[in-house]
């Protein structure tokens, strides 16, 4: 059984179905019913038309099941009529099934779980295990996304920017489980690719492989965050950078920059480097700048501060990083509201000799991670100062 290919035809057979007026939740629920008997049937008796094969079995689970629904009498007289057999026909309504698993209507977490069900073709087991929460919760989660989407049609364009978003959370959700959410994230991205002609996606795409090339070398064999200035650039996976920067430089050209692509295009610079060393700061700089223009983002601009102290000077950094507001801004619970700035100030701090400073928001930024990683990265940050303090 092909697992692959079954995962790759449920978004065409989903689309199928609610193109023809079935609701989201019931067409799911059918294309589910489908994949189960040819998982049973295939092995012994493969079809030739595997598309059209789903297609049909699904309709005729879904007429099924609104037989038997007397109070569904008045939908059943409307769908009575099975469509011939023959062909399948050959739209692909996938492009328009990630616009309506992005449905604005959606929480981002139910987005994404529906994008990974509907369109990923991902089990309810397999997606809580890559979130790490019960199945039946998942199950929940799934459902309820179902029915909000339910009764909306595939005839409208989408919001490209919200897709885009669902599918950056996917990807930065990593690896944990059985499924790695990055690679799913790539491939499913690669799919929207080739079914929309779009700058941005082509820029997230990019941005996707140039962040995935290094990840052999983020961790240790331990599972200890490694940063990027130490990381071995011999274990950069250079045919995934270099398809990454072919990418960007085709959607670059086309003179529709957008935060993706400026994103991709920071992301470009650091593969670029061989050595740390070597990183074009400046150049960074301004990338960030007009991601700034862009998104006018306080993430932005504490990633902005960092690169500013790399090519300015640590003094340079903290200037910018004041920008987002001092210390004392931060909320009742002592946490600066844009995430990760105790840990940027802890390292500006710490290139401009103020160690006590350093090791005290290098503690702090431990206190407020939100994984056990880079909560113990930050720790021993803390503790090396310390002990030099001493």
């Amino acid at each position: 059984m092909n697992e692959a290919l079954l995962r790759s035809l449920i978004p065409g057979v989903l689309g199928v179905l609610v193109r023809r007026g079935v609701d989201f939740a019931a067409a799911e629920d059918a294309v589910q019913d489908a994949l189960v008997e040819a998982i049973r049937v295939w092995p012994d008796d493969p079809p030739r038309d595997p598309r059209g094969w789903l297609i049909t079995v699904a309709w005729r689970r879904h007429l099924d099941t609104v037989r038997a629904e007397a109070a569904r009498r008045r939908r059943e007289d409307r769908v009575e009529e099975e469509p011939p057999p023959g062909p399948a026909p050959g739209v692909d309504d996938t492009l328009q099934l990630y616009f309506l698993c992005a449905h604005p209507s959606l929480t981002p977490s139910s987005a994404v779980a529906l994008t990974l069900r509907a369109v990923g073709g991902l089990t309810t087991r397999q997606i809580a295990r890559a979130y790490l929460v019960p199945e039946a919760t998942m199950a929940q989660r799934i459902s309820r996304a179902k029915r909000t989407v339910s009764g909306a049609r595939l005839d409208r364009p989408g919001d490209v920017g919200t897709v885009l978003r669902v599918l950056y959370l996917v990807f930065n959700e990593g690896y944990s489980g059985d499924v790695d959410l990055a690679a799913e994230a790539i491939r499913l991205t690669r799919r929207l690719a080739a079914g929309i002609d779009h700058p941005e996606v082509a820029g997230l795409l990019a941005l996707m492989l140039l962040h995935h090339a290094r990840r052999a070398s983020r961790t240790t064999p331990n599972g200890e965050l490694v940063p990027l200035a130490e990381q071995d650039r011999e274990r950069w996976d250079t045919g995934m950078i270099a398809e990454g920067i072919a990418i960007l430089q085709a959607a670059l050209a086309r003179d529709r920059l957008g935060e993706y692509q400026a994103q991709a295009a920071v992301a470009a610079l650091h593969a670029d480097a061989r050595t740390a060393e070597e990183t074009d700061w400046p150049q960074i700089v301004e990338w960030y700048d007009e991601l700034v223009r862009l998104t006018d983002s306080p993430v932005v601009r504490l990633n902005r501060a960092v690169a500013v102290g790399e090519a300015d000077g640590p003094h340079a950094g903290l200037a910018a990083l004041a920008e987002l507001g001092a210390p004392a801004s931060t909320s009742a619970s002592g946490r600066h509201p844009v995430p990760r700035y105790a840990a940027v100030a802890a390292h500006l701090h710490e290139r401009a000799g103020d160690l006590d400073t350093a090791a005290r928001l290098y503690a702090e930024a431990a206190g407020h991670a939100p994984h056990l990683a880079e909560r113990t990265h930050l720790t021993r940050q803390a503790a090396r100062l310390n002990s030099r303090a001493r």
